[in-house]
Protein backbone atom coordinates (compact mmCIF):
# COMPACT_ATOMS: atom_id res chain seq x y z
CA UNK A 1 0.00 0.00 0.00
CA UNK A 2 2.84 2.39 0.84
CA UNK A 3 4.47 1.66 -2.54
CA UNK A 4 1.28 2.81 -4.33
CA UNK A 5 1.29 6.05 -2.32
CA UNK A 6 4.96 6.67 -3.21
CA UNK A 7 4.25 6.10 -6.92
CA UNK A 8 1.29 8.50 -6.73
CA UNK A 9 3.41 11.14 -4.96
CA UNK A 10 6.18 10.69 -7.54
CA UNK A 11 3.68 11.19 -10.40
CA UNK A 12 2.39 14.37 -8.77
CA UNK A 13 5.97 15.64 -8.38
CA UNK A 14 6.80 14.84 -12.02
CA UNK A 15 3.65 16.60 -13.25
CA UNK A 16 4.42 19.60 -11.04
CA UNK A 17 8.01 19.73 -12.34
CA UNK A 18 6.64 19.63 -15.89
CA UNK A 19 4.46 22.66 -15.15
CA UNK A 20 1.19 20.74 -14.95
CA UNK A 21 -1.01 21.60 -11.98
CA UNK A 22 -3.33 19.21 -10.22
CA UNK A 23 -6.44 20.64 -8.63
CA UNK A 24 -8.35 19.18 -5.72
CA UNK A 25 -11.61 18.89 -7.63
CA UNK A 26 -10.01 18.26 -11.00
CA UNK A 27 -12.39 20.79 -12.61
CA UNK A 28 -12.04 24.55 -12.43
CA UNK A 29 -15.16 26.69 -12.61
CA UNK A 30 -15.67 29.80 -14.72
CA UNK A 31 -15.75 32.94 -12.61
CA UNK A 32 -19.23 34.44 -12.94
CA UNK A 33 -18.70 37.97 -11.59
CA UNK A 34 -17.27 41.15 -13.12
CA UNK A 35 -14.01 42.35 -11.60
CA UNK A 36 -13.66 46.13 -11.56
CA UNK A 37 -10.20 47.25 -12.69
CA UNK A 38 -9.42 50.93 -12.15
CA UNK A 39 -7.12 52.47 -14.77
CA UNK A 40 -4.88 55.47 -14.14
CA UNK A 41 -2.61 57.37 -16.51
CA UNK A 42 1.05 57.52 -15.44
CA UNK A 43 4.14 59.24 -16.86
CA UNK A 44 5.27 55.98 -18.49
CA UNK A 45 1.88 54.65 -19.58
CA UNK A 46 -0.88 53.24 -17.40
CA UNK A 47 -1.42 51.41 -14.15
CA UNK A 48 -4.41 49.31 -13.13
CA UNK A 49 -5.62 47.78 -9.90
CA UNK A 50 -8.62 46.17 -8.25
CA UNK A 51 -9.95 47.46 -4.94
CA UNK A 52 -11.54 44.07 -4.18
CA UNK A 53 -8.71 41.67 -5.11
CA UNK A 54 -4.90 41.63 -5.01
CA UNK A 55 -4.55 42.61 -8.66
CA UNK A 56 -2.03 45.26 -9.76
CA UNK A 57 -0.34 45.80 -13.13
CA UNK A 58 1.06 48.36 -15.57
CA UNK A 59 1.36 48.80 -19.32
CA UNK A 60 2.79 51.32 -21.76
CA UNK A 61 -0.40 51.24 -23.87
CA UNK A 62 -4.06 50.44 -23.20
CA UNK A 63 -3.96 47.11 -25.14
CA UNK A 64 -0.82 46.07 -23.22
CA UNK A 65 -2.46 47.08 -19.94
CA UNK A 66 -5.59 45.06 -20.74
CA UNK A 67 -3.53 41.95 -21.51
CA UNK A 68 -1.41 42.43 -18.37
CA UNK A 69 -4.53 42.93 -16.25
CA UNK A 70 -5.99 39.68 -17.57
CA UNK A 71 -2.75 37.84 -16.80
CA UNK A 72 -2.55 39.34 -13.28
CA UNK A 73 -6.18 38.41 -12.63
CA UNK A 74 -5.64 34.87 -13.88
CA UNK A 75 -2.64 34.53 -11.55
CA UNK A 76 -4.73 35.80 -8.63
CA UNK A 77 -7.43 33.16 -9.25
CA UNK A 78 -5.23 30.46 -10.81
CA UNK A 79 -6.22 27.55 -8.60
CA UNK A 80 -9.87 28.50 -8.15
CA UNK A 81 -11.44 29.85 -11.34
CA UNK A 82 -11.04 30.31 -15.06
CA UNK A 83 -10.84 34.04 -15.85
CA UNK A 84 -11.42 35.62 -19.29
CA UNK A 85 -11.62 39.16 -20.72
CA UNK A 86 -15.39 39.06 -20.12
CA UNK A 87 -14.75 39.03 -16.36
CA UNK A 88 -12.88 42.35 -16.42
CA UNK A 89 -14.59 45.73 -16.27
CA UNK A 90 -12.16 48.61 -16.81
CA UNK A 91 -12.92 52.06 -15.39
CA UNK A 92 -11.11 55.34 -15.98
CA UNK A 93 -12.12 58.84 -14.86
CA UNK A 94 -13.26 61.50 -17.35
CA UNK A 95 -10.14 63.67 -17.15
CA UNK A 96 -7.78 60.76 -17.80
CA UNK A 97 -10.02 59.38 -20.55
CA UNK A 98 -10.05 62.67 -22.46
CA UNK A 99 -6.32 63.17 -21.79
CA UNK A 100 -5.56 59.82 -23.44
CA UNK A 101 -8.14 60.04 -26.24
CA UNK A 102 -7.27 63.57 -27.33
CA UNK A 103 -8.85 62.91 -30.72
CA UNK A 104 -12.25 63.00 -28.99
CA UNK A 105 -13.31 66.63 -28.65
CA UNK A 106 -15.53 67.28 -25.62
CA UNK A 107 -17.41 70.08 -27.39
CA UNK A 108 -18.24 67.75 -30.30
CA UNK A 109 -19.33 65.02 -27.88
CA UNK A 110 -21.51 67.46 -25.92
CA UNK A 111 -23.30 68.54 -29.11
CA UNK A 112 -23.69 64.90 -30.18
CA UNK A 113 -25.44 63.92 -26.93
CA UNK A 114 -27.35 67.16 -26.39
CA UNK A 115 -25.42 68.30 -23.34
CA UNK A 116 -24.21 71.77 -22.47
CA UNK A 117 -20.52 71.90 -23.63
CA UNK A 118 -19.52 73.93 -20.55
CA UNK A 119 -21.01 71.29 -18.25
CA UNK A 120 -19.19 68.45 -20.03
CA UNK A 121 -15.98 70.49 -19.87
CA UNK A 122 -16.44 70.81 -16.10
CA UNK A 123 -16.82 67.03 -15.84
CA UNK A 124 -13.70 66.47 -17.96
CA UNK A 125 -11.64 68.92 -15.89
CA UNK A 126 -12.84 67.37 -12.63
CA UNK A 127 -14.58 70.52 -11.39
CA UNK A 128 -17.92 68.69 -11.21
CA UNK A 129 -18.88 65.06 -10.90
CA UNK A 130 -21.58 63.73 -13.25
CA UNK A 131 -24.56 61.82 -11.92
CA UNK A 132 -24.98 58.18 -12.87
CA UNK A 133 -27.55 59.21 -15.50
CA UNK A 134 -25.20 61.81 -17.01
CA UNK A 135 -22.33 59.31 -16.99
CA UNK A 136 -24.46 56.81 -18.92
CA UNK A 137 -25.44 59.51 -21.41
CA UNK A 138 -21.79 60.45 -21.98
CA UNK A 139 -20.68 56.83 -22.26
CA UNK A 140 -23.48 56.10 -24.72
CA UNK A 141 -22.31 59.03 -26.86
CA UNK A 142 -18.72 57.79 -26.77
CA UNK A 143 -19.87 54.31 -27.83
CA UNK A 144 -21.98 55.80 -30.62
CA UNK A 145 -19.00 57.76 -31.98
CA UNK A 146 -16.83 54.64 -31.72
CA UNK A 147 -19.44 52.64 -33.63
CA UNK A 148 -19.66 55.29 -36.34
CA UNK A 149 -15.87 55.39 -36.68
CA UNK A 150 -15.59 51.61 -36.86
CA UNK A 151 -18.09 51.52 -39.75
CA UNK A 152 -16.26 54.24 -41.70
CA UNK A 153 -13.98 53.64 -44.69
CA UNK A 154 -11.58 56.30 -45.93
CA UNK A 155 -11.13 57.04 -49.64
CA UNK A 156 -7.71 57.97 -50.84
CA UNK A 157 -6.36 58.99 -54.22
CA UNK A 158 -2.94 58.31 -55.66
Amino acid sequence: MEARKSVKDLRKKNLKDAGIKLFKTGIMKNYKKKIKIIVEKTKTGFSAYSEEHSIFTTGRTIPELINNALEATQLNFEEEYIISHENLKFEIDFAQFFQYYKVLNSKFLAEKIGMNPTLLSQYVQGHKKPSENQTEKILSGIHQIGQELSEMNLIYQR
